[in-house]
């Protein structure tokens, strides 16, 4: 059998190619110059992905008499930002669960803080025209052993005496919305989830941030931040030549890569998550599996799948096996992982397979950060001169522009309800140096996998984990 499953799966990834749907669009822009030669300006954004570009936008629209430069290392968008699965959650805490846990007497403002935000970002959509095809879908969570059902019918009971409005379904009611032989319960969340094509909103917010006055600069690499008199000196280096900003504010959003400040580099850990994308359902494939309501669907297991349709009926499917490479590293190479991709093709046909002899088009992967937390943290440095924000752990689609106001935020000093909650002021700790980081971060894994094939219960290193305020997430 299993034979039979590895043969289907690598028949259906045989075309598939080593690139990221997203990005691989005719309407992807044309690169910006890089930087050359010596720039003053108020602020300086370091990092096109989300937070980066939401940070410069915000801060236009909040000191229009104020300059903006972003600059960025490769393209924006060319990251995370663009191969991510493209949920929007309105969650700022990584899920409802893990706010109670962590930030139980703040989460109700939390989640109205979270609605809001994403709230905003389809505004904003609308309002400057951006064509991402923006869904607010809501999300599907489903069951796929007896014990997540256990767990999700408690999660939807807490979540319904705080005011939440979710729905839980029997096996019958979550194969009419998507049927497939794995389910046997779910949880629905009408609400809390929009549905994004990741690379053409960053795309949109670059635009946005042109045509507000940014001055964005890619193919520029950052390599060295000091201060200087009346604020902060950042060198760079790009295909041109070396160059250098003078700013007298500084908003810090390269997450995954490694920091400019010291102090940062053990705060996160880079993981890299792989992803595939079918070719486009034909109307019986389709029928076959139902899916009238287009929610965004993840399985509620410890290292668990998210996959969802695009405006055209592909699949995408990702997740579960996120990978740490030792020493954090980072390299284009590690984008494309053969038993990754094959693992997820497995899982695929095993979950819908009334679909047997469909085609990925495309596979690759990207890098993440993760915190210790799982949840972005927030800070300043150099005298106050310096905001940064993050540690998303794979829910910064939305979360990012909260991200990027809390950074501006704390660089004008302002006393605000983003900055006054506890969630905002407490910092995660850090990771362990190596080798002890990859023997924790991999012995986690495995935990967390032994405990989705052993009904949900957890072992001596995740309960340790667990009283201590630390762990991992796939």
């Amino acid at each position: 059998m299993r034979r039979t499953r590895s043969d289907a799966a690598a028949r259906a990834l045989a075309d598939a190619a080593p690139r990221t749907a997203w990005l691989d669009d005719p309407d992807r822009p044309d690169p910006l110059p890089s930087l050359v030669g010596d720039v003053e300006v108020d602020l300086l954004v370091v990092g096109g992905g989300y937070t980066g570009l939401w940070a410069a936008l915000l801060a236009r629209e909040r000191h229009p008499g104020r300059s903006v430069v972003l600059v960025e290392a490769g393209e924006c968008g060319g990251q995370a930002s663009g191969r991510n699965g493209g949920f929007a959650s309105a969650s700022l805490t990584h899920g409802f669960a893990h706010g109670l846990d962590r930030w139980p007497e703040e989460l109700a403002e939390l989640d109205r803080l979270g609605a809001e935000n994403l709230a905003a970002i389809g505004d904003a959509v609308a309002a400057r025209g951006i064509d991402c095809d923006w869904r607010p879908t809501g999300e599907l969570t489903v069951a796929t052993r007896p014990h997540h059902l256990e767990e999700l019918e408690e999660l939807a009971a807490e979540m319904g005496r705080r005011g939440a409005e979710v729905e839980l379904l029997d096996e019958a009611a979550v194969r009419a919305r998507i049927d497939s032989p794995s389910y046997v319960g779910g949880m629905l969340d009408r609400h809390g989830t929009a549905l994004v094509e990741p690379a053409r909103l960053a795309w949109g917010l670059r635009r946005a941030c042109l045509e507000d006055g940014v001055a964005i600069h890619e193919q520029t690499r950052a390599v060295s931040l000091e201060r200087s008199a009346g604020g902060v000196r950042m060198g760079t280096r790009g295909p041109d030549g070396p160059g250098s900003v003078r700013a007298a504010q500084v908003v810090l959003a390269t997450n995954a890569f490694p920091s400019l400040l010291r102090r940062l580099r053990l705060m996160t850990v880079p993981v890299y998550d792989h992803v595939l994308m079918t070719e486009p359902l034909s109307p019986a494939q389709r029928a076959a599996i139902g899916w009238e309501g287009r929610e965004g669907v993840g399985d509620a297991a410890n290292l668990f799948h998210y996959y969802r349709l695009t405006r055209d009926d592909r699949i995408l499917w990702g997740g579960y096996d996120a990978v740490h490479h030792f020493g954090g590293r980072i390299d284009a190479s590690l984008e494309q992982r053969d038993a990754t991709h094959e693992l997820l093709a497995e899982h695929f046909l095993e979950t819908f397979p009334q679909l047997e002899g469909i085609r990925f088009t495309h596979r690759w992967g990207g890098v993440i950060d993760t915190c210790t937390r799982f949840a972005a943290f927030f800070g300043t440095a150099l005298g106050g001169r310096v905001g940064y924000a993050l540690g998303y752990t794979g829910l910064g689609v939305a979360a990012s522009r909260f991200g990027a106001q809390v950074a501006l935020d704390l660089l004008d000093g302002a006393d605000t309800e983003r900055t006054r909650l506890r969630m905002v002021r407490e910092r995660p700790l850090p990771f362990p140096p190596e080798p002890l980081r990859s023997v924790g971060i991999n012995l986690t894994r495995w935990s967390l996998a032994s405990a989705d094939r052993h009904g949900g219960r957890r072992n001596l290193w995740l309960r340790t984990l667990d009283r201590a305020g630390l762990g991992f997430d796939s």
